[in-house]
């Protein structure tokens, strides 16, 4: 089944054209990022080039995509537009909310039953709505896109993330909040600022045990958590056109990890070969009709450094594998070395579990690959050393690789399979552990390795690695294991070294489903009623935000000053907390609980300045609130770095924080607090960080005259009676000034429906 196939003519139809024009626009050759943004402007070409990384610019993306955790605020936001039904294609991905625990079977049979009130509502309302629904078990939300909907030169927004993952199939696809998607499915522009471009040239071709995997694990460690903020990376070359689609999925995916906007690959073979190889060989066609207006340039790939705001080169030949970790995905460490930093940092060797699957990395070609080191390990008497967990990305995967064998050589040495889910990967995970506060280690294929990111335990050191040296760990039972040249011992005390990974691409006997899970919503919605129940502690209707009320703030309370990495974990945990995300103010109990506090180290641990006494975050903003007192936040480098979920900004808003002062911001979550009428400044010299006391009083000033690019200025009311007054920067624009007036941007827009 083709999806969306007359929306995708139209795309290639009007590209070559928008494309000349804005070839002609900048008076140069284009890159293939800006080729795809240019296509999809909002209205009319502007009269000169937009600048990267300076000006907002409207967009408008082709459709929209939303998992299970996300949609719940994101449709009740919609719910309240005005809107009869969603002005772009639009799908709804229940794969958050099923728990880790046994095995697929029972784990999903218990998901179904638990979350049935919130399962029932997402299904209602996406059928109401004209929204696709993808039921519990279908599989993981990026892996689904890019097996039914990512197309070459499209460009998609969706409300995770890791959206990225459809890169890999040539398409701008990006993370963002639910107030971002409800502009969209409501036919209104979507704001960017325009990205600057980051080029990665690839060269040679992987062999061996090295695997797409390791590209991004080496890009990490070059750009770091943050060095991607701002831009879409591009990645071109022939080591590029020689990597798989799913590959380039799985590099595209933990772009996010670098703070990307997105990342992308251009159009090639490999590409053509997987739209075939998933019932799409009319896009294959089409795309195939355009291809040159789906690829850079000549000119840039001559002399990239000329179109590339930042270039840089790596040699698929000469790449090793990494592992990176423990407790941020760009530490990267290859795998010669790996053994000698475990000793040197005294991380816990011993590998207690080791996890393959994921959004990141459960295509056929990752579980065929790491089948065949299982597969040649038993045949050479070697199990499972550490406990084993596979998860398949999607139904449409899990029956192929189950009717190809692999199921059964995995769980013949020892691994469970897991649902088509996220599970561990975002905390959805009832670890087996016997004390919890115990150092130890595990290793994943997934993309995020934050602390108590997948089982809750700080004392977790998590890495990160392809699912072949995942794999190869598992039987070694050992993170100083390097399969390359380590040798094991069998059943029969002979030492054997594991061979090389072998794989498909492609299923050779093509994909098989029985029931990809996927339900059509009605052709009219009109008649359908959406109900939740008011006494429901997993839904709550919303209620819109307060406006501004027109005067500069005075008298906000420090709630908390964050030490370190804070992180959309550290401000809205997953795990347990997922089952709230559609009810606002009981999710809003674990808001910055994860966040240490500057002043004593400790998390969930502040002063209320009220009673002088010290007690969890979400207490003390509620007490605050109460007593009719705003609060402040107060953040260092990348606040916000991590998921899209936008409870990291609603659960403040909704607790009465008004303002939110950081060195620095990851974009979707900078993006995420404008939305929700949020104050989100930076620190003009981050030095300033260090005046802020625990017990300060603050006023924020320059807001009756708040405008684009004039900085406010920040008091902080000393307890002692001095005080300290410095300036702060912001990037609101005019229309961001607006949302921040009215209390938020969907206020806006219900304003604009009201008319």
């Amino acid at each position: 089944m083709v999806f969306d196939l007359d929306l995708i003519k139209k795309v290639y139809a009007e590209m070559p054209a928008k494309i000349d024009a804005a070839r002609k626009l900048t008076g140069r050759a284009l890159t293939m990022t800006e080729k795809i943004l240019y296509s999809h402007l909002y209205g009319a070409l502007p009269s000169v080039e937009h600048g990267r990384g300076s000006d907002y610019v409207d967009f408008a993306p082709d459709r929209v995509a939303m998992q299970d955790a996300t949609a719940q605020m994101a449709l009740l936001q919609f719910s309240t537009a005005g809107r009869s039904k969603v002005a772009v294609p639009s799908t709804v991905h229940c794969d958050h909310l099923i728990q880790a625990k046994v095995g697929a079977k029972k784990d999903l049979e218990l998901a179904i039953e638990t979350n049935r009130e919130v399962y029932d509502f997402l299904s209602s309302v996406s059928n109401k709505y004209g929204i696709g629904f993808w039921k519990p078990g279908a599989g993981i939300i990026h892996q689904v896109i890019l097996e039914n909907y990512a197309f070459p030169g499209g460009m998609m927004i969706g409300t995770d993330s890791h959206t990225p993952n459809a890169g890999g199939l040539g398409m701008v696809a990006i993370g963002v909040g639910g107030a971002d998607a409800v502009d969209v499915m409501a036919g209104l522009p979507w704001e960017l600022k325009m990205p600057k471009v980051i080029g990665v040239k690839l060269t040679g071709k992987l062999s061996g045990w090295t695997s797409c995997k390791d590209v991004i694990l080496w890009v990490a460690g070059q750009l770091t958590v943050k060095g991607g903020t701002g831009a879409i990376v591009e990645y071109f070359g022939e080591g590029a056109d020689s990597m798989s689609a799913t590959g380039k999925g799985t590099v595209c995916n933990m772009g996010a990890e670098i703070g990307a906007t997105c990342s992308l690959f251009a159009y090639d073979e490999k590409m053509s070969s997987y739209l075939k190889a998933t019932s799409r060989k009319e896009v294959a066609a089409l795309a195939d009709g355009i291809k040159e207006h789906l690829r850079p340039d000549a000119e840039v790939y001559a002399n990239p450094a000329e179109y590339y705001d930042q270039l840089l080169e790596l040699d698929l030949s000469t790449l090793e594998p990494y592992v990176n970790g423990p407790f941020t995905p760009d530490l990267a460490t290859p795998i010669s070395k790996m053994a000698e930093a475990v000793e040197k940092n005294g991380w816990p060797a011993k590998l207690e579990v080791a996890l393959i699957g994921s959004c990141t990395n459960s295509s056929y070609e990752d579980i065929s690959r790491s089948a065949s080191i299982v597969k040649d390990a038993v045949s050479q008497g070697i199990k499972t050393k550490s406990e084993f967990t596979i998860t398949p990305g999607s139904e449409l995967v899990r029956y192929t690789i189950e009717r190809d064998g692999f199921i059964k050589e995995f769980e013949d040495a020892g691994g469970v399979v897991l649902a088509n889910a996220c599970g561990p990967c975002i905390g959805q995970w009832a670890r087996h552990i016997d004390d919890p506060n115990r150092k130890n280690t595990i290793i994943t294929s997934f993309n995020r390795n934050f602390a108590k990111r997948n089982d809750g335990n700080a004392s977790t050191h998590a890495f990160v690695a392809s699912p072949e040296i995942v794999t190869a760990m598992a039987m070694a039972g050992t993170i100083s294991f390097n399969p390359l040249t380590d040798t094991l011992k069998n059943d029969k005390g002979e030492d054997v070294l594991l061979k090389e990974p072998t794989g498909f691409e492609l299923p050779p006997k093509g994909f098989d489903v029985k029931d990809a899970g996927y339900q059509a919503p009605a052709a009219d919605g009109s008649g359908i009623q959406v109900v939740v129940n008011p006494e429901s502690k997993r839904l709550q209707l919303l209620e819109p935000f307060k406006a501004w009320e027109g005067t500069d703030l005075k008298g906000l309370k420090l709630l908390i000053k964050a030490k370190g990495k804070c992180t959309t974990d550290h401000i809205s945990m997953a795990g347990p907390w997922l089952k709230f995300r559609g009810h606002l103010d009981n999710i809003s109990n674990n808001m910055l609980i994860g966040a240490i506090n500057f002043y004593n180290e400790k998390t969930d641990t502040v002063k209320n300045q009220l009673t002088g006494e010290y007690g969890p975050v979400p207490a003390t903003a509620r007490a605050y609130k109460a007593a009719n007192i705003g609060s402040v936040v107060v953040g260092d480098e990348n606040y916000g770095e991590g998921s899209s979920r936008e409870h990291a900004a609603m659960e403040p808003r909704h607790l009465g924080v008004r303002a939110i002062i950081v060195r620095s911001f990851a974009r979707i979550h900078e993006t995420n607090l404008k939305k929700q009428g949020m104050l989100g400044l930076t620190f003009a010299n981050k030095e300033d960080y260090d005046k802020v006391q625990e017990d300060d009083s603050i006023d924020i000033d320059g807001l009756t005259s708040f405008a684009p690019g004039v900085q406010l200025t920040v008091v902080l009311n000393h307890k002692d009676g001095t005080k300290d007054s410095f300036a702060v920067n912001h990037t609101y624009n005019e229309p961001q000034i607006e949302w921040f007036k009215a209390g938020g941007a969907l206020n806006v827009i219900r304003a604009e429906f009201a008319k």
